[in-house]
């Protein structure tokens, strides 16, 4: 079951600290990669001599300074761990906050006052915020194609068919609960069928609200989060059914080919690529040299399981930065993350590697990041604060729930006004009855 310390309900520093010498960006993006508004910004960006805070800093200065004293207190900037090194570092910088998804989604309805939100992280999470925004509230995304691969691997399309199967085959018996890590269109469907959302905090406590109803459990999209959610609650494995893989077997299953009847849980063949390259070897690796393993829960069980502790970001952020000095951790998480855990850990005294970066193992994915995550950088961050104080931010960086972008094109979808209003009144419930439940237990 969820403690209380692993639930982030609400953003908190980092305590990441500007260095001189330590570069603040972890890559460049090609210059095709930004939207045409964009490109200038990214031209002088790509000009510094360098990307350490002597020649950024004063550059972003120029731009996000005007912006902060235009909006004043309405203004609000948010950014996810994930996020590489130079804009967790930088919204924080400029009086941002840095969060896990669920306290970020909670920031728009929890600061009224808030007008303006800007958030530097992927799409889903600003849709979230979007929906459980007020009226008067606008959220935009620095990068409209920041997308997650996992929520690529679970769009409504894909979904919806296999959902009216096991609805028309179990009824009201079935309810689907939808991990953040969705749009608001699946986020809807499981407030239709008396559903709710979770993070993957709170997923244990709210699969066992849904197995305390009697209810038969569709958890999408990711696999693994939802098995080791069942494990945790005490699940055997044979009580848990995963469907195929939607890369490899696209959306062509029926019901009918899964033992889908004898499960309480039917997971959905979604994954993160980021953090299905942990092992059990891996885990016993670093802890038979006396580190302590902690991982997040989108991992494979059987790394899960072999590990110290589990949990969401928040968790694994604040384990590290509150353990004693002299501690050891490998930490098995997205590697923008770990690294600037390892260089904040440091400070403390306490040590700090990536799981995957082990002697005797293929380390080509240790530090692995999350790439589409990345796609929001200093110069999104300054062009989009620029072009909002001059009233020209371009309406595709604007997000409603309800929107579907393409990650690759950029091309939206929009819901209608009626089909909005229904979609944002279903997943309201889902994510309210989220919060209901996660804030009871805390």
């Amino acid at each position: 079951m969820a403690r209380a310390r692993d639930i982030s309900l609400s953003p908190r520093p980092t305590g990441i600290a500007l260095q001189t010498d330590i570069p603040i960006c972890q890559s460049d993006l090609p210059l095709d990669w930004y939207q045409d508004e964009f490109k200038p910004y990214a031209e002088e960006y790509i000009a510094l001599p360098d990307r350490t805070p002597e020649h950024v800093i004063p550059w972003l200065d120029r731009y996000i300074q005007p912006a902060l004293d235009h909006f004043g207190d309405s203004l609000l900037l948010l950014a996810h761990y994930y996020m590489g090194g130079e804009i967790v570092k930088l919204v924080e910088k400029y009086g941002g906050k840095v969060a896990d998804s669920y306290a970020l989604a909670l920031q728009a309805s929890r600061n009224p006052e808030k007008k303006i939100i800007v958030e530097s992280a992927v799409h889903f999470m600003a849709e979230t915020i979007a929906t459980l925004a007020n009226d008067d509230q606008q959220i935009w995304i620095t990068n409209p194609k920041a997308g997650c691969t996992m929520e690529m691997m679970a769009k409504d399309w894909m979904v919806l068919p296999v959902a009216e199967e096991l609805i028309a085959k179990y009824g009201d018996d079935l309810l689907v609960i939808a991990y953040m890590n969705t749009s608001g269109r699946i986020k809807a469907l499981a407030g239709q069928t008396g559903g709710a959302v979770c993070t993957s905090s709170n997923a244990p406590l709210v699969v066992d609200w849904a197995r305390k109803q009697g209810k038969k459990i569709l958890f999408v999209p990711d696999e693994h989060l939802g098995r080791n959610t069942a494990a945790k609650l005490g699940l055997d494995a044979t009580q848990v059914c995963t469907l195929g893989d939607p890369l490899t077997h696209t959306v062509s299953w029926h019901v009918e080919d899964f033992p889908t009847d004898s499960a309480e849980m039917i997971c959905w063949g979604g994954y993160c690529g980021v953090h299905t390259v942990f092992t059990p070897q891996q885990v016993r690796w670093w802890k038979e040299k006396d580190w302590q393993v902690i991982i997040h829960p989108e991992s494979k069980l059987e790394a899960v399981l072999e590990a110290d502790g589990s949990g969401s970001t928040a968790y694994l952020w604040n384990t590290v930065m509150e353990a004693p000095a002299g501690s050891k951790f490998a930490v098995g998480t997205e590697g923008h993350f770990v690294r600037n855990l390892k260089e904040q850990a440091l400070h403390k005294g306490i040590e700090v590697m990536h799981l995957a970066e082990i002697d005797g193992f293929d380390s080509s994915s240790a530090g692995c990041g999350c790439a589409t995550m990345s796609r929001n950088d200093p110069p999104h961050l300054a062009g989009m604060l620029d072009l909002l104080r001059k009233g020209e931010a371009p309406d595709i960086n604007r997000v409603l729930a309800g929107d579907v972008v393409d990650e690759q094109t950029a091309d939206r979808l929009r819901l209608s006004g009626d089909e909005r209003t229904l979609m944002v009144a279903n997943a309201k419930l889902a994510l309210e009855r989220m919060i209901e439940i996660t804030e009871a237990a805390t």
